[in-house]
């Protein structure tokens, strides 16, 4: 049974909503504390959205220092599948794992209603089983999801198939309206929508529960 490691900062507030979709789409969740260090028994580790830290200084920037992003790094390295949710997409940035970073959004308005994305890519743990093109309604929570990138990595993401996800209708400014993206060996993405939020039918979207199943399907 697939077991995800989720991890908790001080400030995160989305880990429980995390774990009972993960639950739901058939896997084993466990929350874990931003100090823990060994990460050996789990089959990915999602890192929940809410604001790390507070967002003091700006979001993930003081999340990165944790201990348990040092055992993340390693995690990826050796090819263990990471997961950046919102906030969670932030810290990846902050700490290297994935390229460009998340500035303020384009109207200077904190954003939180849901939105069309775009499967853009296979190259991901979340979408290998899903065709390109496909259109999910996903909510997106967030001030800071403007996802920016300077031209020459940009066409570098582009060219490796590294965009994982679009919005239909760029909601906060991102740099060719990317909302989640793959590292070069496609196993550590980051998306600001939130698939948590987006686990039962009742909630508006069963959208996000595709993506959750392909993780756990790893």
């Amino acid at each position: 049974m697939h077991l995800s490691g989720i991890v908790v900062f001080p400030g995160t507030n989305c880990e429980f909503d995390v774990a009972e979709s993960i639950d739901k789409a058939g896997g084993i969740s466990q929350l874990i504390w931003h100090d823990t260090t060994d990460l050996s028994k789990f089959d990915s580790i999602v890192i929940a959205g809410g604001f790390a830290h507070g967002d003091y200084l700006r979001p993930g920037a003081i999340a990165k220092f944790s201990p348990v992003m040092s055992s993340i790094e390693r995690f990826a390295n050796d090819g263990g599948t990471v997961v950046g949710i919102c906030n969670g997409f932030q810290v990846l940035t902050e700490v290297g794992l994935l390229p460009g970073a998340l500035q303020k959004n384009d109207s200077l308005t904190f954003i939180c209603k849901n939105v069309e994305i775009v499967v853009s890519s296979n190259f991901s743990p979340l979408t290998k089983n899903i065709e390109i093109g496909t259109e999910l309604l996903i909510p997106i929570n967030h001030f800071s999801g403007n996802f920016t990138v300077d031209s020459e990595t940009l066409k570098v993401l582009e060219d490796s198939g590294r965009v994982v996800f679009r919005y239909k209708s760029n909601p906060n400014g991102s740099t060719a309206s990317i909302a989640g993206i793959s590292n070069e060996t496609g196993n550590v993405v980051g998306l600001m929508p939130h698939p948590e939020r987006a686990s039962d039918i009742l909630l508006g979207s069963e959208d996000g529960l595709r993506l959750l199943k392909n993780l756990i399907l790893i």
